[in-house]
């Protein structure tokens, strides 16, 4: 039977599942679930094989090992302890449900066995039958075979390998990295209780059980006295319920704090290319040329790519909030010389590192994001912070076209230095620290001063890591990922084109609305209104890809029997996205005529506005399920060759479109979409097998 079935009956209990359950807590009740299933043989080699593995158990393989103690317990007890060539010898009875109606240890009547069906009794000397007579005679029970959804589980393995290396005649004979034959210690007592702390959490995910020899998991697990007693003084959550952990905020709170950084993320790209429309007076002023003011662009975003992989990791030891407060403190200082530059030089100085204190914020908040929401409750933040960035640029348009037709330049960066001020007070006042290991730390500090106990530590204060190899690990990962990878390479080049597109659009949309329908710049700007209502209807689809993803759930469920996520199942709305952008450059392509109305080009743009939303999404996500441990750095991967393209592109997008022809020279971007358009559906179906083969993925 499945699991939550009971025989007989038409319904199903579904076992209950922990939301937003840290992994000290998680390990505490899996230890407690291993040792009280009620069966003395399941107590006894689950809390053995508990005792040994739990502490050095990864997240993944924890909820593995929930989702496996589910299962009916004579059914784990079986699948640990026979082997497939149990399946070919016949059980001592065939009747499988003789002896239930008497109970463990006999009938009612004393000492005589089970009653059989001709109702005579089976006496304890005698070969008998069913689940009673496990503890004693010589009972040879029916070969269960293991199902599908455990067959190949890491779980079953570790316990089927614990079995025979504790089994004190070596029942399994087919155990991988056990020799045959070999003799154990038995199971015949329960060890005891352990307490598991934050210092356990921190290492999880960094050992792998299947590869480390067995001496070296008891010495893990026989620590010292001072050890253990060092642990006991490490700070903790007090309980679910703890008021400093940010998941605990009020729904409110969390809200506006998304919505701040939502904004602050949109001020910091809405910067990068609501300065394009400045070209015209910066030129006239400055006596410059277009090439020259184009680099103000470039670099400003070549800046947003680069910081991440410096400044993101530094969060790592001072917390989130001093990062908002110094970046966005610099953001803002930047702008200024931006505002009263007397030279070009001045300007290009300042928008490099403009973007670069800019970078910086955009690399740390979506962690924020990810601090205060639990998983099950993460996706709509998510969505609302993530699509901010992208709205900033094809907005940005819109209103520099208004303010430079009727305004000096300058009024560009005082509108920004104003949008800018409000946001960082916002910081300032509104955005608490949300990262929980540097919230521990002050909590410790605290635990310190009142009771004047200096044996009060946070785990980030006794395992301390080194900012210069944090730092230079963060710089070299990402490129090892980026070009060892084939699938985040191709994902990675893919959205780099879609973005070096959008920026490279900021000096076609003048050029190709100036000279075939004679537009001025305020109307140029409100061109980019079909790229900015198709980045909205994207966001407002969500709900059909969630449908979607759930759909892919429950077959895999059904084809499983686990309902696992797969990183593949992010894959569709990159998939359908991919063919939208593809259609949205031709359309856009092959509308650009006089005799065209103005409208009909426009509505192409929001088609591949429409793309590029869903087409990052996807990608994002897949990223990160795909690459779990190294997610931070396969993310920086992608956001530095996107920024290298949006930096490169608009540098020579004038000119091509000037040699080329406007039609062709937005076919040849067409064409580019076209041929990287397969990858996402290719990796949809390949990718399992692809992650298997890779050194950094999941599988």
């Amino acid at each position: 039977m499945g699991v939550g079935e009971i025989e007989g009956a038409s319904f199903r209990v579904e076992p209950l599942r922990r939301v937003g359950e840290d992994s000290v807590t998680m390990r505490a009740r899996l230890q407690y679930q291993s040792r009280k299933r009620g069966i003395l043989e399941s107590d006894l080699l689950l809390s053995t094989f508990a005792d040994v593995n739990l502490g050095s158990m990864s997240k993944a393989q924890l909820e593995q090992y929930d989702r496996f103690l589910d299962e009916n317990d004579w059914d784990i007890y079986y699948w640990a302890t026979q082997s497939p060539a149990d399946a070919d010898s016949p059980p001592t009875s065939t009747k499988a449900e003789a002896g239930r109606s008497s109970g463990r240890g006999g009938n009612s009547g004393g000492d005589s066995g089970p009653v059989l069906e001709s109702g005579k009794t089976q006496t304890q000397s005698q070969s008998q039958s069913g689940e009673w007579a496990q503890t004693i005679g010589t009972f040879k029970p029916a070969y269960r075979p293991v199902p599908a959804r455990w067959k190949d589980s890491e779980i079953l393995s570790l316990l089927r390998k614990h079995v025979h290396e504790r089994s004190a005649g070596g029942i399994l004979e087919d155990v991988k990295g056990v020799e045959a034959g070999s003799k154990g210690t038995g199971l015949g007592r329960m060890p005891e209780v352990k307490v598991f702390d934050s210092s356990v959490a921190a290492f999880a995910g960094s050992i792998n059980p299947l590869h480390a020899k067995h001496s070296n998991d008891v010495e893990k697990n026989e620590q010292p006295d001072e050890a253990i007693a060092e642990k006991a003084w490490l700070v903790d959550w007090d309980g679910p319920a703890d008021g400093m952990n940010p998941k605990n905020m009020s729904t409110g709170r969390k809200w506006s704090i998304v919505v701040i950084l939502a904004f602050g993320s949109y001020c910091v790209t809405n910067t990068s290319s609501l300065y394009t429309t400045t070209y015209d007076q910066v030129d006239a002023e400055f006596g410059n040329s277009r090439l020259v003011a184009t680099l103000g662009l470039s670099l400003f975003v070549f800046g947003l790519g680069l910081a991440p992989m410096v400044l993101g990791p530094l969060s790592e030891f001072y917390g989130r909030r001093p990062v908002y407060i110094f970046a966005y403190t610099g953001f803002f200082i930047w702008l200024i010389p931006c505002a009263v530059a007397q030279n070009i030089q001045t300007m290009l100085i300042a928008r490099f590192f403009d973007g670069l204190c800019g970078s910086a914020f955009l690399s740390v908040a979506g962690g924020s994001v990810g601090d205060m929401f639990t998983k099950d409750t993460l996706h709509s933040p998510m969505l609302i912070y993530s699509a901010s960035p992208f709205l900033g640029p094809g907005t940005a348009p819109i209103m520099g076209g208004f303010i430079n037709s009727f305004a000096h330049w300058r009024w560009s960066f005082y509108f920004l230095l104003i949008f800018a001020g409000v946001v960082l007070i916002a910081i300032v006042l509104f955005v608490p620290e949300t990262y929980m290991p540097v919230i521990l730390r002050e909590k410790a500090r605290q635990k310190r001063k009142e009771s004047g106990d200096s044996r009060w530590r946070a785990p980030i204060e006794v395992y301390e890591k080194s900012i210069a190899s944090t730092v230079g690990r963060s710089m070299y990962r990402p490129f090892m990922l980026l070009f060892l990878e084939p699938m985040c390479f191709a994902l990675c080049f893919f959205s780099s084109i879609l973005l070096g597109i959008l920026y490279l659009f900021f000096g076609a949309y003048p050029l190709v609305f100036g000279h075939v329908y004679g537009f001025n710049l305020w109307q140029t700007g409100l061109t980019f209104v079909g790229l900015s209502v198709g980045m909205v209807v994207a966001i407002m689809s969500d709900s059909i890809w969630r449908k979607h993803y759930a759909r892919l759930m429950d077959k895999n469920e059904r084809e499983t029997g686990e309902r696992k996520s797969e990183p593949e199942f992010r894959l569709p709305p990159t998939i359908v996205a991919s063919w939208f952008c593809v259609l949205g450059l031709f359309w856009f392509a092959w509308t650009i005529y006089p005799s065209v109305h103005w409208i009909v080009p426009i509505i192409g743009t929001a088609f591949f506005g429409f793309g590029i939303i869903l087409s990052f999404s996807g990608t994002f996500t897949f990223l990160v399920e795909a690459y779990p441990l190294y997610a931070a750095s396969a993310l920086s991967a992608n956001s530095f060759a996107r920024s290298s393209f949006a930096a490169a592109f608009p540098l020579f997008g004038r000119q091509m479109y000037t040699a080329m022809g406007f039609h062709w020279a937005t076919s040849l971007l067409g064409f580019l979409t076209l041929l990287m358009a397969p990858f996402p559906y290719l990796f949809f179906i390949y990718g399992k097998r692809l992650r298997a083969k890779s050194k950094f993925g999941s599988t």
